[in-house]
């Protein structure tokens, strides 16, 4: 008695999982990391999104020292790359509720903060004067967990407890992670890590 057994290409397996994937919450943080194999230089993808496309470091930055971190403001993704070549992941983020509050351009992380304080900015206090004026570490603070400094005044890559903002127009200029994908990537990068917002 022979069993019957069907044979599957690598197509007919890359068809079924992008229709398995098309099943998933777009935005799991899971999801949305891939790792460069050091043999081949090539992506890895693990659990990648197929909504987000993938970057080439190449098409940004003229090398990878320190790290590089592109921040897609209309895609809506993170994408950083190690120094060494060997990590590359994909972070969905929150983005500025308006072109007005979005800058682009190249910048890069000057101090990291873990459990970082909160004050709103000048523009902030102007546009809701009953802000509160300091929101220490913890729950209710809106950077969350941890937070990114760029060499811009006011700018971060930071957490969110408040994870309906990530995938929407949600911040006042900031780049939000969720808590859990602050963290990773915050212990990825440096002070000097390379940042670009496109």
């Amino acid at each position: 008695m022979t069993k019957n057994r069907k044979n599957i290409t690598r197509r007919q397996f890359g068809t079924g999982l992008a229709a398995f994937g098309a099943m998933v919450p777009v935005f799991s943080p899971a999801m949305l990391r891939a790792q460069i194999a050091p043999a081949t230089g090539e992506l890895e993808p693990q659990y990648v999104s197929s909504s987000f496309a993938t970057k080439r470091w190449q098409d940004y930055f003229s090398s990878r020292r320190n790290g590089a971190i592109v921040s897609d403001t209309v895609e809506r993704v993170l994408h950083y790359w190690s120094e060494d070549g060997e990590t590359y992941m994909i972070f969905p983020t929150s983005v500025p509720i308006s072109e007005e509050l979005t800058r682009r351009g190249r910048t890069n992380i000057v101090r990291k903060v873990n459990g970082p304080e909160w004050r709103p900015t000048p523009n902030m206090l102007k546009r809701d004067p009953d802000l509160p004026r300091y929101v220490g570490p913890g729950p209710q603070n809106p950077l969350g967990t941890h937070a990114l400094y760029l060499s811009w005044q006011y700018y971060r890559v930071h957490g969110t407890n408040d994870t309906r903002k990530i995938g929407r127009q949600a911040s006042n200029g900031c780049i939000g992670l969720y808590n859990e994908d602050i963290k990773v990537l915050f212990d990825l990068t440096k002070v000097g890590t390379q940042v670009i917002l496109i």
